[in-house]
């Protein structure tokens, strides 16, 4: 799983993967656990190896879902993790789960042995780009368009309400999209 999810980031050397796997240690995680709690700093970055995970905010009385990871996509707060400044949002587990956690102390350790560990940069860039992307540039079409195109399969993990939420639109706008589609 990790040698997986660390070549499509960039070229690893066999002993490079082999040094991650001794340092990166898998933990089991049950249903409605948190990974981060608002106004902690987060110290970690989750590999998802099963299960279904999502990251939200709280308004008064809602939770806005900001994202919703499955198996092989990695896990963090952008923003607190890169300026380890308390989290405005929350991380739990959606279901029971496995996943590997990388922490801020581990990262730092890999990449002194091996500068080719910077490579693991690209996974913080990709949560943040997404995010604006999504947020800002998308019709409510195209959001859900982009959903079936890159991961139909959050459909079959979690509620519709979820999802209209991830995608920033009621659970009403989802169902008229859904039927246009």
């Amino acid at each position: 799983m990790l040698q997986a999810a660390l070549q499509k980031i960039g070229r690893f050397e066999t002993a490079d993967i082999a040094l991650a796997e001794t340092l990166i240690p898998v933990r089991q995680l049950k249903k409605n656990e948190t990974l981060l709690a608002e106004g902690t700093v987060c110290r970690s970055v989750f590999l998802l190896v099963s299960g279904a995970v999502y990251q939200f905010g709280m308004n008064d009385i809602n939770e806005n879902v900001i994202d919703l990871y499955l198996a092989n996509d990695w896990i963090m707060n952008y923003p607190s993790f890169v300026g380890q400044k308390p989290s405005a949002t929350q991380i739990k587990t959606y279901t029971d789960c496995e996943v590997l956690e990388l922490t801020i102390y581990t990262i730092h350790h890999l990449i002194e042995t091996s500068p080719i560990f910077f490579q693991l940069g690209k996974v913080m860039e990709q949560g943040m780009a997404r995010m604006h992307y999504f947020d800002n540039a998308l019709t409510p079409l195209q959001k859900y368009n982009h959903l079936m195109e890159t991961k139909p399969q959050l459909l079959q993990h979690f509620p519709l309400k979820m999802i209209a939420s991830y995608l920033k639109m009621t659970p009403e706008t989802l169902s008229r999209v859904r039927g246009m589609y």
